[in-house]
């Protein structure tokens, strides 16, 4: 248990003020009226923020305590998992988002929809996003975030999240997607700043890196489970490349199987494409992805490593392994390695930057919240709402996007005792597994769709199917047996115990990628009309005004969505629709607390929705920036690949 002093409380005061002025500005300085301009920020994004805003929504808190916690159990291995991504987003700038950009598309079940047509599929996808949103990203955030306060300050979890959750949601329902990416960079600055500082008091406490390694290695808790060595650190701890069979992190694991996992995150997650697809031409998009390329080396060396640190100063306590001994510290019987982070930040940040940290945590929590909730708010308003009422006005979709995003907060809050009763001792690991069971089918079936021409419908849908239910044997399973504590006996199914879950991954994806292949080509193939501008190798071709696509589609074109948020207000008394209308109070309320707009738009003619839906699927760049991109995506991929080098 641990007190805050007067400075601290100072910090996080003016973090708060910050955040919530970022958000309001962020607010005011976008129409968030329309589609376009609440989903997309108005498709006016620079690079900058989206880099920032790429990091901040992957890095939540959930990453903070779980990263931190699997690298005090198990050494530098799980960084990979960060260094990993570097590869993947530059894929996402330069294969996956051309494609999405020339398709037309906001969200990654309208991809679909457009790809293969009919709806299943969107309406498959849209809801298995949302459960592995809730499964992987808000209840383990708002756990991790939970823990960090109990750990730090003894504060009610529950009133502490409620309100953290509140001032999350107010700024993302008034602000939607800019206000979203614009204080995402504001706490990405202030999560690298105060963990860079913390890593530095940490490694002088330790005699820096030499230091660590030998505390390390010596760092053994004094009760220990006899004729067992789970007390004792991994040989391995400083390796990356660990044994195939025997490491905790196998490295064909790691290569291969995280690659599955981190091209499902990264390249066709909606929480982290609707950033990309925010930015203003390609160039944005790809330079965006270089320097979220840059930010996620970072986190080996500022939460990987103090987790490390934490084990070193505090054996004891993060490193305990006796069940009972564990359950007193920190509540689980598997292990409190997820307390490293939080225990030293308390112990060794002075006044001041102790508060600075609380809000880093903070930070990472609501940034990550924030991207969850608009994405989430995203898939439902446009892929489900939009399914059932298929006639539903421009404000109804966005009173019905910022309603949905107060149900997911009444449901995140409802998750806490769900993720007390079920915490893992390595969060990190839950986090990876769950993804590891549902995801990879997903990867499969995108890789297929954008670069094999002669995938249909059938296929894809027959391949999600199989996979979803091989993935929920596997996961519902690991529910019902559980991990084995120290020193009891691993009674398993061999498919648990001896078959990592990056492996499964690799097998998984594997297994989805054969059955879409095979019922594809036993059923009739899509016709090549159909497939203008959805694939790589058609993604430069010009629209074809008989796609079947644009006649039986029930969402708005990008052009549609974005249209209203240029400035054309002024030609409405000419058009004869500045109209006075009385509106009832309450409504007018209810619009300025939403950031609506009451005042009716003038529509665009045809001619002007199809230039501008020709200039916002346009991939084109312009030279020096397409060399830029590309010389720089090049060094950021050999320095990637140095480090691989040097630590493996």
């Amino acid at each position: 248990m641990f007190t805050l002093e007067t400075p601290d409380f100072i910090v996080i005061a003016i973090y708060f003020v910050f955040v919530i002025g970022i958000g309001i500005w962020s607010s005011v300085k976008a129409n968030q009226s329309t589609v376009g301009g609440y989903f997309l920020a108005g498709k006016a994004m620079t690079w900058w923020p989206i880099g920032a805003s790429l990091m901040s929504s992957n890095v939540g808190s959930g990453l903070f305590i779980g990263l931190a916690g699997t690298g005090a159990a198990g050494g530098i291995a799980v960084g990979g998992f960060e260094w990993n991504a570097t590869w993947v987003l530059v894929a996402l700038g330069w294969i996956f988002v051309p494609v999405y950009i020339a398709a037309g598309v906001v969200t990654m079940p309208e991809y679909l929809k457009k790809r293969f047509g009919g709806q299943r599929i969107r309406i498959y996808m849209s809801i298995l996003s949302l459960i592995l949103y809730v499964f992987t990203k808000i209840s383990t955030d708002i756990f991790s975030g939970a823990l960090f306060i109990q750990v730090a300050l003894g504060w009610n979890i529950y009133l502490s999240t409620v309100i953290l959750l509140v001032v999350t949601a107010v700024y993302t329902i008034a602000g939607g997607l800019t206000a979203v990416i614009y204080t995402d960079a504001l706490q990405t600055v202030i999560m690298v700043v105060g963990a860079i500082i913390l890593m530095f008091i940490g490694f002088q406490k330790v005699g820096w890196y030499p230091g660590l390694v030998e505390k390390y290695f010596q760092a053994i808790p004094n009760i220990t489970v006899a004729n067992t060595s789970c007390h004792i650190p991994r040989a391995d701890a400083f390796h990356m490349f660990r044994h195939p069979i025997t490491g905790d992190i196998p490295w064909p694991g790691l290569i291969f199987g995280l690659t599955v996992l981190a091209t499902w995150c990264w390249c066709t997650d909606q929480v982290i494409v609707q950033r990309s697809l925010s930015a203003r031409n390609l160039s944005h998009a790809k330079g965006g992805s270089i320097l979220g390329g840059y930010l996620k080396i970072l986190p080996m060396f500022f939460v990987v490593w103090p987790g490390m640190i934490s084990r070193a100063l505090y054996p004891d306590q993060v490193a305990c392994v006796d069940p009972t001994v564990c359950e007193s510290i920190c509540g689980a019987r598997v292990g409190c390695s997820n307390i490293a982070y939080p225990k030293l930040v308390m112990e060794l940040m002075p006044v001041g930057l102790k508060g600075l940290m609380i809000a880093v945590l903070m930070a990472a929590l609501m940034s990550s919240l924030t991207s969850i909730f608009n994405s989430s708010s995203t898939l439902f308003t446009l892929d489900i709402w939009q399914r059932i009422r298929r006639n539903a006005t421009e404000m109804e979709l966005m009173i019905v996007g910022r309603i949905f995003i107060i149900l997911l907060v009444a449901i995140s809050i409802a998750w806490i005792p769900i993720i007390q009763t079920a915490n893992s001792g390595k969060l990190f690991d839950y986090i990876q597994s769950i993804t590891s069971y549902l995801a990879p089918p997903i990867t499969a079936l995108f890789i297929l769709a954008v670069f094999w021409k002669r995938v249909n419908e059938q296929g894809a849908f027959w391949g999600l199917m199989v996979g979803l239910t091989l993935g929920l044997i596997r996961m519902i399973m690991e529910f019902v047996y559980g991990a084995p504590s120290c020193g009891e006996v691993d009674q398993r199914p061999g498919i648990l115990k001896d078959v990592h879950y990056l492996y499964f991954a690799i097998m998984l994806c594997g297994m989805t990628a054969i059955v879409i292949t095979v019922i594809s080509l036993l059923t009739p193939a899509m016709k090549e009309e159909n497939l203008i501008r959805l694939t790589w190798w058609t993604r430069h071709n010009q629209t074809s005004t008989n796609d079947i696509n644009d006649s039986s589609s029930q969402t708005k074109t990008v052009a549609e969505s974005v249209e209203s948020n240029t400035e054309v207000q002024s030609s409405t008394e000419d058009k004869g629709l500045h109209e006075t209308v009385a509106i009832p109070q309450w409504k007018k309320i209810f619009f300025c607390l939403c950031n609506l707009s009451a005042q009716q738009k003038p529509e665009l003619t045809k001619e002007e929705m199809d230039a501008m839906q020709k200039k916002l699927t346009s991939i084109e760049e312009k030279p020096l920036w397409r060399k830029i991109c590309n010389i720089n995506a090049l060094i950021l991929l050999a320095i990637n690949v140095f480090l691989w080098g040097y630590f493996g």
